[in-house]
């Protein structure tokens, strides 16, 4: 029978054929936890009873989101992960010693791969499915469970099928197609669905622009995301072999069947986008950029960082638009790069010094801006251009404040002008 994607991969996890709709159990090629989310996770690992991790080399530990720790509640939560993976030696424990965000550091380092079924206590890890991976978030007490039995139970999803046509004009990236699916379908128009994305358009996007699209499927309610390996993928993945001594496993390419069963078609013209703004308080709120420069919104701080556009690409980007520029007086521009060897390939290509000399700061990699925890906290009433994936309300700080999601080039514009810009308009 065909399939498509994600049921390929269920299929060749569970040893048979299964279709939508199917409940299986499957083993997991990588479990991610991070410091905020995993004390639970070992918490109910211990009082299982359980001594040791069913595929010890199949957990990663990242610890991302309050590190360096900002309060003593925060270093205390952290404490309980090191011990864990002190105590078990874990060969994946990434600490302040070789930091970055979880869903940036792994596939930098040949951990997550094509044909994966990989879940993390994280609702964005998803963004692994840009790898042909099926990548999906759970509970924390479903990650002990995987950390106890190596596998898991999964209801396998139906597929919405976006074909994405057209070459993407200037400063138009993932962010803003993803920005754009949002827009059309909803917050939840995906509910538990595959996403499956396809079209002529792909062969434009790098792996920066998947990483970005399959980060916010969540945010239209979706299972997963997902990208069939083509050329890109794969130079991707040969690089990451080359720098790390080799991948964790050997990929396993699947590709959908071309009379496939999809649950819906929806096609995108990136050729004809606009950057996307997502205005409060919901992804889904997009507008064209055009509106927000009429509705002369005013900036009080930009964020350009986070798991969703923090990779060097972002940077180059943002450094292109603010070198000979200086940030406006009344704004305040904080960028986060994902991962620590982001920040040094932007050090060494000189784009930390235009964005530090045009008034920018510049953190080490964390979460903490992105989901309101420190390095960033919005006060009373404060507008903010942020390249993160969630403006809800009370996002990054105060309830009362505004977050405007938008791309790099945006929001590295915006925080010269002090407000909302069209980058492509100079």
């Amino acid at each position: 029978m065909a399939q498509t994607m994600t049921e390929k991969i269920f299929s060749e996890h569970a040893g048979r054929e299964v279709m939508a709709g199917e409940i299986v159990r499957v083993g997991i090629d990588m479990i991610i936890g991070n410091d905020i989310t995993t004390p639970i996770s070992i918490r109910a690992f211990e009082q299982s009873g359980a001594e040791t991790l069913a595929r010890p080399d199949n957990f990663a530990l990242v610890m991302d989101h309050y590190i360096p720790a900002k309060d003593i509640a925060s270093a205390n939560q952290a404490k309980i992960s090191r011990e864990f993976a002190y105590k078990h030696d874990l060969k994946y424990f990434f600490d302040e010693k070789d930091m970055g965000i979880e869903h940036a550091l792994l596939p930098e380092k040949g951990l997550v791969l094509p044909g994966d079924v990989i879940i993390g206590a994280d609702s964005h890890t998803c963004t692994h499915g840009a790898l042909g991976a099926f990548s999906t978030g759970m509970g924390s007490t479903d990650l002990a469970f995987g950390m106890i039995t190596g596998g898991n139970w999964f209801k396998v999803p139906e597929t919405i099928k976006v074909e994405l046509r057209g070459k993407p004009a200037e400063h138009i990236y993932g962010k803003d197609i993803i920005l754009e699916l949002i827009r059309q379908i909803g917050v939840d128009g995906a509910l538990y669905k595959a996403i499956e994305f396809t079209g002529d358009a792909i062969q434009h996007l790098g792996m920066a622009d998947r990483f970005s699209i399959a980060n916010m499927v969540i945010e239209a309610g979706a299972k997963n995301g997902i990208f069939a390996v083509d050329n890109i993928t794969t130079d991707y993945l040969a690089e990451r072999a080359t720098i790390n001594g080799g991948l964790r496993d050997e990929p396993k390419i699947h590709v959908s069947d071309a009379d496939a069963v999809y649950c819906q078609t929806i096609v995108i013209d990136t050729a004809s986008l606009s950057p996307v703004i997502a205005y409060p308080f919901l992804p889904s709120n997009g507008k064209p950029v055009e509106q927000a420069v009429a509705d002369d919104l005013k900036i009080d701080q930009v964020m350009i960082g986070s798991c969703t556009n923090g990779r060097i690409e972002d940077l180059r980007i943002a450094a292109k638009i603010m070198e000979g520029h200086r940030v406006a007086r009344h704004t305040r521009m904080i960028v986060t790069p994902a991962t620590q060897k982001i920040l040094l390939q932007a050090q060494e290509e000189g784009l930390i010094k235009i964005l530090i000399e045009a008034g920018a700061v510049v953190s080490n990699p964390t979460c903490g801006a992105c989901l309101g925890g420190y390095m960033g906290i919005l006060g009373d009433n404060e507008r903010c251009v942020a390249t993160t994936n969630r403006n809800f309300v009370g996002r990054m700080g105060a309830r009362t404040s505004e977050i405007y999601l938008a791309n790099s080039a945006v929001a590295a514009a915006s925080a010269i002008a002090g407000k909302i810009v069209d980058p492509r308009k100079g």
